[in-house]
């Protein structure tokens, strides 16, 4: 066991050396394409940017077109239409974990938006961007910043398309303005979908902010890809601006009480959480004037490049760690994981190196990052970190947001389940915790319903899908307490199958989306199975009940065999939530214990 724990020592002194190659001109080998076909552009299959879905099937497409153009685009869509062709839209990267890019059989059409990849305009004077579907966040903010402009609420990894991004509803952080979300920022959105002879079999709709009607345009915002192919969006931006970031530890005895007011007082504020650890780690992030002194940017130290020897080690220590039982180990692991991260300013620089806070920069050297994607192929020597071609990160992830008003009694939740096993969140410190952002009522039909906190939580996923997890419970719990208890509305672009159970009900305008859906498209060419069951149209199998389904989340354990009973762990309720239904390797009198104490 100490050996073990000698090792994860061993690994972070590594991670700090990789850090520093990284910082000297270390290259990477950038993420394949997750399209694959045996012959040319036919018989293909898809995956996602880790390299399985959740519920680790296989993705096949008979074909798939790769348009230049909105004029190709629309040929093609109106070619499959004609055809009655099952259709999805493929990004470059594919970072949706959930099967939104799946389409049904094995004869379907995947559209890659690969080469519609160009900045059609910048107007400075409109303070406005326009480009294809297959822009990245990067090149959007790159773009706007030559101009003096800027996009100022944007997710942190740059390695997503515009798209991909306005399908999932993917968000930055903030309670100001109109959300953290970008799919508010747009003006006007161009979308290519099915339609009778009498269009050629292909319609363009153009959406824009002064239709007198914006149901469509809410409805595009945020849709999942089951209306068509979105060609074009124009965003709204402002004059260029710089950021003062600031990141500042406390003990969590009042994070319940405090994460409001302190997203309200900071306008990109975040809140990451350890709570094994007992720490939150705020981030102080505001505007300053454009004459403040400071040349700052901002690497994200897990979204750099990193070796794969690494990688490797990393990976196969906890794997070892979940095998023994060794819940020291990890804690451990991740109290050295954490405090590297702080000690290096979690990738901030000022002119290149970090010497303490704050971090004065313009915005779009402070807001995004992901140099891993950006090098030529080193053969991957270096790789992003969850790139499936080597042994790196293989994980679950969790993500769901709770309303503002029941953060409190979330958290409470969390912390009282951490003094009943203060080791058990050790696993996810591993993986830099819990990463709080602030998000806003949404006007998107399939958008956030009102202000709330996004739980982002990242966990250890076995290669096995038989193999339990050390304190499986206890994240199960966490998952259904935020899912269930307190209504969290689930990220469409992450999420095990458990989350979205239910979760078109929560969505006030859900019904407003079916029928544009059913305007769009009534023939459901760019709906699949999976769609349709996250959508509430197929009421059957979003769960799947089988052998070890709940390890996975592809189920709520309802009987032992859901979870791993010959390796000691059983269906039972949870801990402090007994509506949950966990799979745990605890005695039935340890669980009444725990209810004692409670």
């Amino acid at each position: 066991m100490l050996y073990f724990r000698k090792m994860k020592s061993s690994h972070v002194i590594i991670l700090v050396i990789t850090i520093l190659c990284m910082n000297n001109g270390v290259i990477s080998s950038p993420p394949e394409d997750p399209v694959k076909c045996t012959s040319k552009n036919t018989n293909c299959t898809i995956t996602n940017s880790i390299g399985i879905f959740p519920d680790r099937s296989i993705c096949e497409a008979g074909e798939v077109k790769y348009p230049g153009t909105e004029e190709e685009l629309i040929s093609i869509v109106a070619t499959a239409t004609k055809n009655n062709r099952k259709m999805k839209a493929a990004t470059r990267y594919s970072h949706s974990i959930p099967k939104l890019a799946c389409p049904d059989g094995k004869d379907g059409l995947l559209i890659s938006t690969n080469n519609l990849n160009k900045v059609l305009r910048v107007d400075a004077e409109a303070r406005t961007i326009t480009v294809e579907s297959g822009v990245t966040l990067r090149q959007i903010i790159a773009e706007a910043a030559e101009a003096g402009l800027a996009l100022p609420y944007t997710p942190y990894w740059w390695g997503i398309t515009i798209g991909g991004l306005m399908a999932t509803g993917a968000h930055g952080s903030t309670l100001w303005d109109k959300g953290s979300a970008v799919h508010e920022y747009a003006t006007e959105i161009r979308i290519v979908s099915p339609s009778g002879p009498e269009d050629g079999y292909a319609k363009v709709r153009v959406l824009t902010e002064s239709d007198d009607d914006n149901q469509h345009l809410n409805a595009v915002r945020v849709s999942l890809g089951v209306l068509g192919v979105i060609s074009r969006v124009t965003l709204k931006l402002e004059p260029m601006f710089k950021r003062s970031v600031t990141y500042l530890t406390k003990d969590d005895n009042d994070l319940g009480e405090e994460l409001i007011r302190f997203g309200r007082e900071h306008e990109f504020a975040d809140v990451t959480w350890y709570p094994s650890q007992k720490k939150a780690v705020y981030r102080i992030d505001d505007r300053v004037p454009l004459n403040t002194s400071g040349n700052g940017s901002y690497h994200f130290l897990p979204f750099r490049p990193t070796l794969s020897a690494t990688l490797a080690v990393v990976r196969s220590t906890e794997e070892v760690q979940e095998q023994t039982g060794d819940a020291n180990g990890k804690c451990l692991g991740a109290k050295l994981i954490t405090t590297t991260l702080a000690g290096t300013g979690y990738g901030l620089t000022n002119n290149g190196v970090f010497l303490g806070y704050p971090i004065v920069g313009f915005s779009n050297r402070m807001q995004s990052s992901g140099t891993c994607l950006d090098s030529m192929n080193d053969n991957l020597i270096t790789a992003c970190p969850w790139d499936s071609r080597i042994k790196g990160e293989f994980y679950h992830q969790t993500a769901f947001s709770v309303p503002l008003s029941l953060l409190k009694d979330f958290i409470k939740d969390v912390q009282a389940l951490v003094e009943l096993e203060p080791k058990a969140l050790c696993g996810l410190e591993i993986n830099n915790g819990i990463l709080m952002r602030y998000v806003t009522a949404s006007s998107a039909h399939l958008g956030k319903t009102e202000d709330a906190v996004d739980f982002d939580i990242t966990y250890y996923r076995s290669k096995d899908p038989l193999n339990p997890r050390l304190y499986e419970d206890i994240i199960e719990e966490i998952e259904q307490i935020g899912l269930f208890k307190y209504g969290g509305l689930p990220h469409w672009g992450k999420n095990r199958n458990v989350g979205f159970i239910g979760a078109i009900s929560k969505y006030g305008n859900s019904d407003k989306f079916i029928k544009i859906k059913e305007e769009y498209d009534s023939r459901g060419l760019f709906s699949s199975e999976w769609t349709d069951q996250v959508l509430g149209l197929n009421k059957e199998g979003l769960t799947i009940v089988k052998e070890g389904c709940a390890l996975e989340g592809l189920c709520i354990c309802s009987e032992d065999s859901h979870c791993a009973p010959k390796k000691g762990y059983f269906c039972r309720p949870g801990r402090i939530y007994e509506q949950a239904k966990v799979c745990s390797n605890r005695e039935d009198h340890d669980l009444q214990q725990s209810k004692d104490e409670l």
